[in-house]
């Protein structure tokens, strides 16, 4: 029963929902038992040319089950489970995948490069510290941190993808310490087939569309096969949030009856409010001077002078009550990217003997995205001669006025956009097959391949800071026109003033004249040559003894270009073109050593020179035990590493622009604007990695067609490669740490409130630990209905999430497990059971999936009354509850025969009862765009055809 699953993690639960998550696990579960459940062909195929099936190991050997984790997600499941036309959102359900990132949550990626693409990252382990891999071979990045964008794969030729849970750097070196991720393509598929979809929400958009095709054929008597494939898919993006769950106002705020004696809580959570400092046609927050008071007033339709209402609670960003509602910076934001993507494969393998075959292949991918990044907020003075001013208030509002802070969303300028595009082409040489050795089947395979990737990093409608300076210091020349300041000294430079003060008020040749779309385009090189050979040299009085042996060299570069004058001086970008390149060569012996008594013994070495860190040293030890038939148990230990990617040795310097949080962990910063710039560290290590996981299989002979796993998990990174960003230096400044508050100054670009400065370096640990429950149950109808040819399958899994802690060696840790407040955090319990009918027609098959309840910081303090003193490291709160979810999707698939083409014409609907997404109390979005669905009930229609 090659099923949606193979892996094995540890018992244990950290809420009451534990008991019950177990219970769905046990009746429904899946991924992780496909190992064991399968046939040994499905888990161990014929190796050809090419081939490495991972299974967590290189030996090569029928009916040889792995120690480590395995998951495997047939063609079938992907066919009839998949909630959109893009494989990484069926894949990134499985609850071994947490944190990952996808178009949908990656909007504010301005700077680095991610916006709009699909990774894996196993454990919310980091994605850098999953290994993604394309038919058992590494594939070049599509990012400058190394990350695979699985949109680059040729979706349409992927037979399963399999899940290694468990580390893999002896097998497979640097990068697979939270795992491997390998999508295994059909190289000898034979016929033709064609695929068509097209898909909507029940709210009329994100309409999509795909297309696409593959045939292959045999030709010299079944000696050689030619393989090719091509698709096209689309999807309209969702620009604008009009779901009703964005427009309720659910905000933590300030409490500003707090005093540290007081027995009130530092924050809030309420609902129906809304942020005050920043308005579509912006408002004063402050002034100099003057006996008039301004704060509160804001512009409106045409430029008229308001006094904006101030709610029942107010701090320092937020109101609760009152105008909440005129703030529109969530709602002018995006739900979903528009996607382009376009790829063509290629493959042509000749058996030149019965002991070798070679092959070539050669892949062409292209992907463009655009996404709304957000309105373009800002903060900015106002001088009390600027001309718009006056026009505004009147000179009697402004007397003894010296000048006015404002805060805008700034309806009358475009959203900021993401539109970047990649190219990624591979080409691979090889040759491989099996012979006799020792008495015994050897396997051996060598390759050569090149892959590059081009991306074009583009953002449009980006204010360039400087001209947006000078076009809003506007003042009244001599004849009475409003002109820029600075013209009055310097009449040529071109300078349109801006009204900034007002809705449909802006002079559209000056919004011209403030806006660029700045670029990077960037080249990412991998050369890659390995041997493989797995052999059986002798055997002992317990069984045969396996060796596997290899080799590999690898090359990863990287280079690009940015014009000068996107360099620097933009409210988000300033773009640094990256060059830079390592090499790192390798070498492997692994062995599989039966030890009697069902017991087997698999250990594997790695020899890892980096030409930029050094000699490092992996391993992995592993045993499994089958006392009797019905039972197996598992267990591997192993030492990992991840050295330091393109990015964190030689970004020459990425900046973003963002918002400080709003709590008071941050102190002064708190809601404050800033810009952030980061660069690369020549003297990183690789870090290091501890992992154990111990586990058991249950295929009771009892119940036929029942399989149980469970496995229990833990890893611990050292030496591991981070950085402290904006909000973490601000909250480290407010605890004392003096050399943090250094790295945070005003602005002297004067847009945002401050200008932070960052960099990586191997200072942290990380663990995590849980236990992962998988379980698979089919059952021939024909046992219970006499003569029935249907079949009824019920499969799941679920991950119980013990511990995510990152120490940084400063700050007490945090174990964010039961955090659900985002992509960087994790959920206790992530589930997904499905349950399928299947008969010689037609099939249905109902999913349910979701994550548990939680909080949305665990570092809270819950109180309402009698609270403690409220601490940056502990902040006290009145309620840190977030809700968990759970999804029901449906799909009916019927088969039909179309001139004797095999066809099935297929529906899905996804999130089938319209739930709204996990919701969190926050500006912005407001709801976690990672593990939940923030479209509604989606609905894809389409066809399949194929022959032999």
């Amino acid at each position: 029963m090659g099923d949606f699953g193979k892996t094995r993690r540890p018992i244990g639960h950290r809420h009451s929902l534990g008991l019950a998550m177990t219970a769905i696990a046990l009746v429904h579960a899946a991924p992780s038992i496909a190992q064991d459940a399968i046939a040994p062909q499905e888990s161990a195929e014929a190796v050809t040319a090419d081939q490495i099936i991972v299974t967590g190991t290189r030996i090569a050997r029928d009916g040889f089950q792995s120690p480590t984790p395995l998951t495997v997600v047939t063609q079938q499941e992907i066919l009839n489970q998949s909630p959109t036309n893009n494989l990484a959102d069926f894949i990134n359900q499985i609850p071994a995948l947490a944190g990952s990132t996808r178009p949908a949550n990656s909007r504010l990626a301005i700077s680095s490069g991610l916006a709009g693409i699909n990774t894996m990252n196993l454990r919310n382990l980091g994605e850098v510290r999953t290994l993604v891999l394309l038919d058992g071979r590494r594939s070049v990045g599509s990012t400058i941190t190394g990350l695979v964008d699985i949109n680059t794969f040729p979706q349409a030729l992927v037979k399963n993808v399999e899940i290694v849970t468990g580390g893999a750097s002896a097998a497979y070196g640097s990068d697979a310490v939270a795992g491997v991720v390998n999508y295994v393509l059909d190289k000898k598929y034979t016929g033709f087939k064609v695929n068509a979809d097209v898909g909507i929400t029940d709210r009329g958009d994100g309409f999509n569309y795909s297309f696409s095709g593959a045939a292959g054929m045999d030709f010299a008597d079944g000696r050689g096969h030619i393989l090719v494939a091509g698709e096209y898919a689309h999807k309209d993006g969702i620009f604008e949030v009009d779901r009703g769950w964005n427009q309720i106002g659910y905000r933590t705020l300030s409490n500003p009856d707090y005093t540290a004696d007081n027995g009130q809580p530092a924050n809030i959570v309420v609902r129906g409010a809304g942020t005050w400092n920043s308005t579509p046609g912006s408002i004063i927050r402050s002034q100099v001077g003057g006996t008039t008071a301004l704060r509160g007033t804001y512009f409106g339709q045409g430029g008229v002078a308001q006094q904006y209402q101030f709610g029942s609670i107010t701090d320092s960003s937020q109101t609760v009550g009152g105008d909440w509602q005129i703030n529109d910076t969530s709602r002018r934001i995006g739900l979903d990217a528009t996607d382009d993507r376009r790829g063509v494969y290629g493959r042509l393998s000749y058996e030149l003997a019965d002991w070798v075959e070679l092959f070539a292949e050669a892949s062409y991918n292209w992907n463009k995205t655009l996404f709304n990044a957000g309105p373009q907020a800002a903060t900015f003075t106002l001088q009390s001669d600027n001309a718009y001013l006056i026009q505004a208030l009147g000179p009697a509002a402004l007397a003894g006025v010296t000048s006015v802070s404002l805060g805008t969303s700034a309806a009358d300028l475009p959203y900021r956009k993401n539109n970047s595009s990649r190219e990624v082409q591979r080409y691979a040489l090889g040759a491989g097959g099996e012979f006799a050795a020792f008495g015994n089947k050897a396997v051996w395979d060598v390759y050569a391949q090149y892959g590059q990737t081009d991306t074009h990093e583009q953002l449009r409608d980006i204010m360039n800071t400087s001209r947006l300076g000078l076009a809003t210091d506007a003042v009244f020349a001599p004849d009475g026109s409003i002109v820029c300041r600075s013209t009055l000294t310097d009449p040529g430079n071109g300078c349109i003033p801006l009204n900034r003060l007002g809705i449909g008020v802006a002079n559209a040749a000056a919004v011209d004249w403030i806006m660029g779309d700045p670029y990077r385009n960037q080249r990412f090189k991998q050369t890659v040559a390995g041997a493989n050979l797995s052999v059986t040299p002798f055997a002992t009085w317990a069984g045969d003894v396996s060796v596997a042996v290899g080799g590999e060299y690898r090359k990863e570069e990287v280079s690009g270009y940015v014009p000068p004058e996107f360099q620097s001086g933009w409210s988000v970008g300033n773009f640094r073109p990256t060059f830079g390149s390592y090499n790192v060569k390798e070498a492997y012996l692994e062995t599989l050593i039966p030890l009697g008594f069902g017991a087997e013994f698999n250990g594997a070495v790695r020899a890892t020179d980096y030409s930029t860190s050094g000699y490092v040293t992996t391993w992995k030890a592993g045993l499994t035990w089958q006392p009797i038939e019905d039972i197996r148990l598992r267990g591997t230990r192993s030492r990992d590493i991840r050295a330091p990617n393109l990015n964190e040795l030689f970004q020459s310097g990425t900046s973003r622009t963002n918002t400080f949080a709003t709590n008071t962990a941050v102190g002064q910063y708190a809601g404050a604007t800033f810009r952030e710039l980061t660069t690369g560290n020549l003297n990183l290590d690789p870090e290091k990695a501890d992992t154990l996981t111990l586990g058991a299989v249950l295929q009771p002979r009892f119940l036929p067609g029942f399989s149980f796993s469970v496995d229990w998990f833990r890893t611990k990174v050292s030496d591991a490669i981070s950085q402290f960003y904006a909000d973490d230096i601000a909250q480290r400044c407010t605890e004392g740490f003096q050399s943090f508050c250094a790295a945070i100054v005003p602005d002297p670009e004067g847009v945002r409130d401050y200008f932070v400065s960052a960099s990586p370096f191997n200072f942290a640990k990380v663990k995590v630990r849980g236990i992962d429950y998988e379980a698979s149950y089919r059952v021939p109808l024909d046992k219970i209905f006499n003569g029935s040819s249907s079949n009824l399958t019920l499969r799941g899994t679920a991950t119980n999430y013990l511990e995510n802690t990152v120490d940084n060696g400063i700050s007490v840790p945090v174990d964010t497990v039961g955090q659900n407040s985002g992509q960087s955090s994790t959920p206790d319990w992530i589930f997904r059971m499905s349950a399928t009918f299947d008969t010689p027609t037609y099939s249905i098959t109902a999913v349910g999936r979701g994550v548990s309840s939680g909080t949305y910081n665990n570092t809270y303090i819950v109180c309402t009354t009698d609270c403690p003193t409220s601490t940056a490291a502990n902040p006290t709160i009145n309620s840190n509850h977030i809700d968990g979810t759970f999804y029901t999707d449906l799909n009916f698939t019927a088969k039909i025969n179309v001139g004797g083409a095999d066809g099935q014409f297929f529906l899905n609907v996804t999130n089938l009862f319209d739930t709204d997404p996990i919701l969190l109390p926050e500006t912005g979005l407001s709801a976690n765009s990672t593990y939940s669905d923030l479209l509604g009930r989606a609905f894809r229609v389409g066809v399949r055809f194929k022959t032999n």
